[in-house]
């Protein structure tokens, strides 16, 4: 015992920063490494992407207790949430807000039966479109605009699914490479409460396809 407060009066200045730096990153902000490619174009794999922990509420650091509630998650938001359904975490799209009616027919979406409008893009760079190619549409609904991915030769079979009622409290949520995410049409709606943040820039990013070598264009890059 005396041996352990030797060591806690002596290294107290770096213990106190420690602790400090886990609750800022567990209340206010942190970065999340992005492994998958459920969101290309948007966020590539290898992305560092920051995370505002402030976006919607002010959590009760190391829990999901909300202290404070600031906003809701609004249409087109990219979401960071720990999933209790997926058992992991998840970075995806808000698409459906509580009340919505949310339906897909040959990937193109549907909203309170109005359907989003697409428009062709291009982007390179996604190592993925080597062996699956693919081609990028820009969706728009409302004030939501953004890219997605569409598989040519591998189409999803949850490029058709709904009509589906979003229930209060939850929220429906896609990755925007539509035919390579596990989101909403397989795990179902996502709880208010699992929501831990949003992001909206690149911290960083290291290419694993080039020996993790950086990718100096994403540095600091917006998500849209």
């Amino acid at each position: 015992m005396h041996t352990l407060a030797k060591f806690l009066a002596r290294n107290k200045g770096f213990i106190t920063f420690m602790l400090c730096m886990i609750m800022f990153r567990s209340a206010v902000a942190d970065w999340n490494v992005v492994p998958t490619g459920s969101m290309q174009p948007t966020i590539k794999i290898g992305d560092r992407i920051l995370v505002d922990k402030a976006a919607y509420d002010i959590r009760l650091p190391l829990t999901h207790i909300s202290l404070l509630h600031l906003a809701d998650p609004q249409r087109g938001d990219i979401v960071v949430l720990d999933s209790h359904a997926a058992n992991e975490r998840l970075v995806k799209r808000v698409i459906g807000l509580p009340g919505d009616e949310v339906a897909m027919r040959g990937n193109v979406l549907y909203i309170n039966g109005h359907a989003a409008s697409y428009a062709n893009g291009s982007y390179g760079g996604i190592h993925d479109d080597l062996l699956n190619p693919a081609h990028y549409e820009i969706e728009h609904y409302g004030d939501m605009r953004h890219a997605i991915r569409l598989s040519v030769n591998w189409p999803s079979p949850a490029s058709n699914f709904g009509p589906v009622k979003v229930p209060a409290g939850q929220y429906l949520l896609l990755g925007d490479d539509r035919d390579n995410s596990m989101d909403s049409r397989y795990f179902g709606f996502f709880p208010r409460g699992e929501i831990v943040g949003r992001s909206r820039y690149v911290a960083a990013s290291l290419d694993p396809q080039h020996h993790y070598l950086p990718r100096n264009d994403r540095f600091g890059a917006a998500l849209d």
